[in-house]
């Protein structure tokens, strides 16, 4: 039986960029929305007929970007209708599009729940007017509120929620405030984000202007821990690093990139992960719809994987995971790359823990999981 897949589907629009984000995007129009469009639906007609992908059953879809819904409901629920006829999604199949609370009514959420949308979740960032203004995010918190209301509504079960902790402004009470006003949503899902300054985004520029002060790591530290002891007070499983759910409520689509699973990426900037090659799309939407037009994949790298790197990577990845990886797959990865000596240091600091099947990162190896990162690559 071919192993199962997910589609990731980057949709390139929002109404404005935030202070933070550094992620590739255009800002919305009509007529270059159309364009798109065309463009999407060729790559992805390309794909459903290529050797390793025919056959294999969706088992998550995932609309990121960007902001899906800066496209109008029936436009997105066409992109669906397109993978449905496209190709094979699992029965059980989790469809997930990202939103901004602001750009999505109670008709947009009925009319994507009809086409088969599974799962909606919503870019909250926070639950205080004033620190969503420090970081150029536009909106109210009264808008996320509102989002989750109609989402329910219209017959979501599945509702993630992402907040940031670390933001200008922001102390360890505000941010208990956040989370305890994310809790009365009842969301199935909570992904929370320690904000990280990333080169040429506006907050950067702000931060070194002295405009705004720079996150504050010890305080991070603290509303890591904060949110770790709230949400698992309520019932949420941390199963991954910035990850809580309810039980069952995992997201199978980010899943599948922390367990070495396949995922073909469609869209500008889009990355994938198949048959052990990486590959990534061009970062420019102009370069990605003249590709398409010639009928050629809007490739711009791709890097076959060594078994050696592979196993690395699942290394990497697998230990954002609070359940790690086998202590099997560690050892391996010891005799390929000669680190014995780095994983003795990091047991002796105390960033990874072991038992007789498994390895983990402890809680202080998660607040410096970047750190074991550059160590064992």
């Amino acid at each position: 039986m071919n192993a199962p897949l997910g589609l990731y589907i980057h949709i390139p629009f929002c109404r404005q960029r935030c202070g933070f984000c550094s992620f590739y995007l255009e800002v919305y129009r009509k007529a270059a929305a159309t364009d798109f469009l065309t463009a999407l639906r060729t790559e992805m007609e390309i794909y459903a007929k290529q050797e390793g992908i025919v056959g294999r059953p969706l088992q998550s879809v995932y609309f990121g970007g960007g902001t899906p819904t800066a496209l109008d409901a029936p436009r997105l629920t066409g992109i669906v209708a397109d993978v449905h006829s496209l190709f094979e999604l699992s029965d059980s199949c989790e469809v997930t599009v990202e939103a901004h609370p602001a750009t999505v009514s109670k008709h947009d959420l009925d009319q994507l729940a009809d086409a088969g949308v599974t799962r909606m979740s919503f870019g909250a960032e926070s639950m205080r007017d004033s620190e969503l203004a420090s970081v150029g995010r536009p909106g109210l918190t009264s808008d996320t509120v509102t989002a989750v209301l109609h989402a329910r509504d219209a017959g979501f079960t599945d509702i993630n929620l992402d907040v940031m902790y670390g933001l200008p402004g922001q102390d360890l009470a505000s941010w208990r405030h956040t989370v305890a006003r994310c809790l009365e949503l009842a969301p199935t899902h909570l992904s929370c984000y320690a904000l990280t300054v990333e080169e040429g985004t506006g907050l950067a520029h702000h931060i070194e202007r002295r405009r705004r002060p720079a996150p504050d790591e010890g305080l991070q530290v603290a509303m890591d821990e904060a949110a770790e002891a709230i949400l698992n007070a309520s019932g949420y499983e941390r199963y991954e690093i910035s990850n809580y759910a309810k039980p069952g409520y995992a997201c199978r689509h980010n899943l599948l990139h922390w367990t070495e699973g396949d995922y073909l990426g469609v869209g500008p900037s889009a990355q994938s992960f198949l048959n052990g090659v990486r590959f990534g799309n061009v970062a420019n939407l102009t370069a990605y719809q003249a590709a398409l037009a010639e009928q050629r994949c809007p490739v711009e790298d791709r890097v076959t994987l060594t078994e050696q790197e592979r196993l690395r990577d699942g290394v990497i990845f697998g230990l954002r995971l609070i359940r790690g990886i086998s202590t099997h797959h560690l050892h391996h990865h010891v005799m390929n790359y000669g680190c014995a000596t780095t994983v003795e240091d990091l047991r002796k600091q105390q960033l990874i823990e072991e038992d007789e099947t498994r390895v983990r990162l402890t809680a202080k190896g998660r607040r410096y999981a970047d750190h074991v990162w550059q160590r064992l690559y």
